[in-house]
């Protein structure tokens, strides 16, 4: 267990993807609609960094709300895209993310906050009604929950296949509530999240056991 543990707290020096893309991530609407955005272009088949960049790319032109989004013209949103090298699904995607956001804006008022309450905070609900959004499929929607359960806290603990992929080449445990007694309950999406960076091979096992060796 306690090289389980330095395991875990080397994971928990990754940053979430969120925060690579530059959310500030927190119950409110700007940010709950960023990990949106984040969201749909991590659900391409593209690498999880381009996504990370394209997104950077469009918060840093201002597309940060449902209403900035859909206000910008097909063409900037394809140029914003661009800039983050996410060329080769940029077109479909840009459409995608005008229809995402008139839908935010239409059903939920800008405010995703609202889909939580319809939801009732339970993932299967939550699930059902992300994959409505253009772009978002089952995966998408687990991408969202992972990262977005450290501020939705009743999610926890929430790891979805990916992240016990990660759990498994680490040698740690492969159940979500066994993997929960490494860390502290607010620190469990930071893990699963670093647990999929290692199921993808940004980090390797080598590297985080190395990492947990120092510590």
């Amino acid at each position: 267990m306690g090289d389980q543990r330095a395991l875990a707290r080397a994971l928990l020096t990754r940053r979430t993807y969120a925060e690579e893309a530059g959310i500030a991530l927190a119950d409110r609407p700007a940010p709950l609609y960023q990990l949106l955005v984040l969201v749909t272009l991590l659900s391409t088949r593209i690498r999880a960094q381009v996504g990370v960049a394209a997104a950077r790319e469009l918060f840093a032109a201002g597309y940060r709300t449902p209403q900035a989004m859909e206000a910008a013209s097909w063409q900037q949103r394809v140029d914003a895209l661009g800039r983050g090298h996410y060329r080769r699904y940029d077109e479909r995607t840009a459409t995608m993310l005008g229809s995402g956001a008139r839908l935010c804006l239409d059903r939920w008022h800008g405010d995703l906050r609202r889909l939580h309450r319809e939801a009732a905070g339970e993932p299967r609900q939550l699930r059902r009604l992300l994959t409505e959004f253009p772009g978002i499929g089952p995966t998408g929607a687990d991408i969202f929950l992972r990262e977005v359960q450290s501020v939705w806290p009743e999610l926890r603990p929430y790891a979805d296949r990916r992240a016990v992929a990660g759990a498994r080449r680490l040698g740690l445990p492969a159940t979500t509530d066994r993997l929960a007694r490494l860390v502290d309950d607010v620190d469990f999406g930071r893990l699963a999240s670093a647990l999929v960076r290692v199921a993808l091979g940004e980090e390797s096992a080598g590297q985080i056991s190395r990492a947990a060796a120092t510590r």
